[in-house]
């Protein structure tokens, strides 16, 4: 149950993301764009990574069996790439904040609330890719629990820095 719920969160958050930067936000300039794309893809890569701790709560919370199974072998096969799209999402947003400091900044202002929520979501970004990296090197369920729930923080803050409106 719990999992069809998710799921279609997801879709409707994907979907609505979509639809929301490319028919209510367009802009002429081909840079900021090519930043709105950039966006978009870190946080398809973002979502798939926090869906991570989704699948295994649904692991733990459902009595089905089959799903339990079926989870914990696609569990197992993600994990190998869980690393990967984090460093590749956080590359690919590093071409959104560099376009958008040259491009957006000068005009709406470098304190703009855009770019504040920026600029405290890449923070948040860089806390979480530290804390994974230690819990990666020795884990412990401090360096476990930290890296979840500033992976979770950062998620909220995304989604509000995407919805803010300049």
């Amino acid at each position: 149950m719990y999992h069809r719920i998710w799921t279609i969160l997801n879709f409707f958050l994907i979907v609505g993301s979509m639809v929301y930067i490319w028919f209510f936000r367009p802009h002429d300039s081909s840079l900021i764009v090519t930043s709105q794309l950039l966006a978009q893809i870190a946080m398809i890569l973002f979502l798939i990574n926090v869906n991570m701790y989704f699948i295994f709560l649904v692991i733990r919370k459902t009595s089905q069996r089959k799903i339990k199974i079926l989870l914990a072998k696609f569990s197992r096969q993600f994990m190998k790439w869980h690393i990967k799209i984090a460093v590749t999402g956080t590359i690919i947003i590093l071409g959104h904040v560099l376009i958008n400091l040259f491009t957006i900044a000068p005009l709406i202002g470098f304190t703009h609330i855009k770019m504040l929520t920026g600029y405290l979501a890449f923070t948040l970004l860089s806390i979480t890719l530290l804390a994974g990296y230690l819990r990666h090197k020795k884990a412990s369920g401090f360096r476990k629990k930290f890296h979840r729930i500033m992976a979770m923080v950062f998620t909220v803050l995304f989604l509000l820095h995407m919805f803010i409106l300049i």
